[in-house]
């Protein structure tokens, strides 16, 4: 099982977008610095995920919501949760 996940800085507000096998231990190491691209930013929270089976597809999955189109479906649900 592959996890699809977006987090937000709580600094700034800012969102990541990965996938994993572990959910909790990612984001120990995106909470902890240990993340190059996330270090800068912490602390994180999980604000959206989604589960898949099979490797290609959750990358391909995270492709797509790093993608414009991605990032307009992200703001358009993160919006409608608050």
């Amino acid at each position: 099982m592959y996890i699809i996940y977006v987090i937000k800085s709580e600094v700034d507000s800012r969102l990541y977008v990965g996938f994993t096998e572990n959910i909790e231990r990612r984001i120990k190491e995106h909470n902890s610095g240990k993340t190059r691209s996330t270090k800068g930013y912490v602390p994180w929270i999980i604000v959206y995920k989604e589960e898949v089976n099979d490797r290609s597809l959750a990358r391909k999955r995270e492709k797509y919501l790093k993608s414009g189109c991605g990032k307009e479906f992200l703001k358009k649900i993160l919006y409608l949760q608050h």
